[in-house]
């Protein structure tokens, strides 16, 4: 089961933490829908490269990573969004793009997006892409310390208006 390590470390740090089974999902904005949390609560993990080394993004569902700004964070690094390919072997014990967003457990760095810190709760995916784990936002930071930076950008739609606009995460 890929999330017996994750709940391991959640269980021995004495979290409190509910598990969400749903049908299957491959975007995290699917896993939102389907386990009926909002998708700025779901979070969703992406594997990036800074100047060639992995890290995770975490940010909301509904957002998207702002590279540009999430380059101005870091200097003139230059950051790029890892392939399936080359991060495939990372993650052994979980299905492939249903990693959780616990870094320190594959030795990775975790940068979250200002605005998921910002709720109380989150969810994310526990390995498989047919179960998540919710808990307290406040837990995943004192297990995991991540970096928060502002790199997001959320998609909206106004009234009427059947085009996708951009929202800056300010």
């Amino acid at each position: 089961m890929p999330a017996k390590k994750l709940k391991a470390v959640l269980d021995e740090y004495n979290v409190k933490y509910i598990t969400i089974k749903h049908s299957s999902a491959y975007t995290a904005q699917e896993v939102a829908s389907k386990a009926h949390i909002s998708g700025k609560e779901v979070a969703k993990t992406i594997i990036i490269k800074i100047e060639g080394k992995f890290a995770m993004a975490v940010l909301p569902a509904s957002y998207q990573i702002d590279f540009k700004q999430l380059e101005q964070a870091f200097g003139t690094v230059k950051i790029s969004l890892a392939t399936e390919e080359e991060f495939k072997f990372m993650f052994p014990d979980c299905e492939l793009g249903a990693m959780p967003p616990f870094g320190n457990l594959y030795d990775l760095e975790v940068y979250v997006a200002q605005t998921l810190a910002e709720d109380e709760m989150i969810a994310f995916n526990a390995g498989t892409h047919t179960e998540m784990i919710q808990m307290r936002y406040e837990d995943f930071a004192r297990l995991v310390h991540p970096q928060v930076l502002k790199f997001s950008w959320k998609t909206v739609s106004m009234p009427g208006d059947p085009s996708e606009r951009w929202e800056m995460d300010y």
